[in-house]
């Protein structure tokens, strides 16, 4: 018997709330607490501040919530219509705008979709316990006019109608764009986690991200050179806006049908700065320090959210 949509994804999500209720509060939220996390973090979303050498742990694990936040939505309205709700958005929480359920044709690739959306709902709640007190409710998220936005810059075709939400193949490159930023962003924070246990935690949530990158790359590799073109396309735009903060295009490996995984000439997976993720979230392929636009229109929220450069 074929399982309804909403019947994998409660299933699916009651089984991960348990798991991660139980390493968060029974001992990992609480290390995370007490090694770098527990201390006062600023929730200000009208005064960006750019990042410097002295963030703290909770700096970092914010700014990856604010991330999280972001894949949650995407994942969620498209899988079952709804995004987060007002306890897992956490008080002041901004609007999302946009996002529906996908119509998925393919049982296989609504699977996956339901699967990476209860792991990214994990993750909002993994790092919402373990921050406790000073994690950043949601910033607003536009999901509409941004995906557009992206297409255009990165001269996809009728771009400024692409909708990830109209059917699962749109939604397949909707997601490309996300995932390799989150396991970029997570290596790239590897080196600024002064706690052994905070690290071990990003890496763990780093693994899952790539995971899930290397199942969006494949699928879309599957679906033949049109779709491939497309995709490096969006590969072309990421690297553009990266290159606005560090100087020069990197972290960006072409897709192919014989080429999925997004690795260095040693097989290592690319990291990213905040510097880097900002201009790509924020859809800014300009030199310069920004503070807000693309997927989140008021900026994120915390202390990392406006690059240096």
């Amino acid at each position: 018997m074929i399982r309804k949509p909403g019947d994998y994804l409660r299933g699916a999500l009651s089984r991960r709330s348990f798991v991660a209720g139980l390493g968060c509060t029974a001992g990992v939220a609480a290390a995370l607490s007490t090694t770098g996390c527990g201390g006062s973090s600023s929730n200000n979303t009208t005064s960006p501040t750019p990042p410097t050498t002295a963030v703290t742990d909770t700096d970092i694990l914010n700014f990856a919530l604010n991330l999280e936040y972001l894949e949650a939505e995407f994942y969620l309205r498209a899988t079952t219509g709804a995004g987060l709700s007002t306890t897992d958005a956490g008080s002041g929480a901004g609007a999302v705008t946009g996002g529906t359920q996908v119509p998925f044709q393919t049982q296989a690739i609504q699977q996956y979709a339901l699967e990476i959306a209860a792991d990214e709902l994990a993750h909002v709640r993994f790092l919402r316990n373990a921050l406790s007190s000073s994690a950043v409710p949601r910033p607003a998220i536009d999901l509409m006019s941004s995906f557009s936005a992206a297409a255009t810059a990165a001269g996809i075709a009728n771009g400024s109608s692409f909708n990830p939400f109209a059917d699962e193949d749109s939604f397949l490159l909707g997601a490309f764009l996300f995932e390799d930023v989150g396991v970029t962003a997570y290596h790239g924070a590897a080196s600024l986690l002064s706690s052994k246990t905070n690290l071990a935690a990003a890496a763990g949530i780093y693994a899952t991200e790539a995971y899930h990158a290397g199942m969006i790359r494949t699928l879309i590799a599957q679906l033949g050179s049109t779709y491939i073109s497309v995709a490096n396309q969006i590969e072309m735009l990421r690297g553009e806006a990266s290159a606005a903060a560090s100087g020069n295009n990197t972290a960006e490996t072409a897709l192919a049908a014989n080429a999925i995984v997004a690795a260095d000439s040693n097989a290592i997976a690319y990291d990213r700065t905040t510097d880097q993720v900002l201009h790509i979230v924020y859809l800014d392929s300009k030199s310069g320090s920004v503070s807000k636009g693309g997927f989140f229109p008021s900026g994120l929220n915390g202390t990392i959210t406006a690059s240096a450069s």
